[in-house]
């Protein structure tokens, strides 16, 4: 069973992302502090969120915490 998007957005505002732009029900989200892709996600809360949304943000996080990794270094 997919995840809904209200979990992804959830875990968006757990890792600092901030909602940058927002047209109808798209919303672009970006990091507060580090240069990493934006995230565009589409949908009510409540709906499932599509395969590659998740791989998309799955994606994402796995390049913050490489970038915070070389930060710390």
């Amino acid at each position: 069973m997919p995840r809904k998007l209200r979990e992804l957005l959830a875990e968006l505002r757990w890792a600092s992302f901030v909602i940058k732009r927002q047209v109808g029900s798209h919303e672009q989200w970006k990091h507060s502090t580090y240069p990493v892709d934006r995230l565009t996600l589409a949908g009510n809360d409540g709906t499932g969120a599509k395969p590659y949304q998740d791989r998309e943000l799955r994606r994402i996080l796995i390049q913050l915490r490489t970038l915070e990794i070389e930060d710390a270094r």
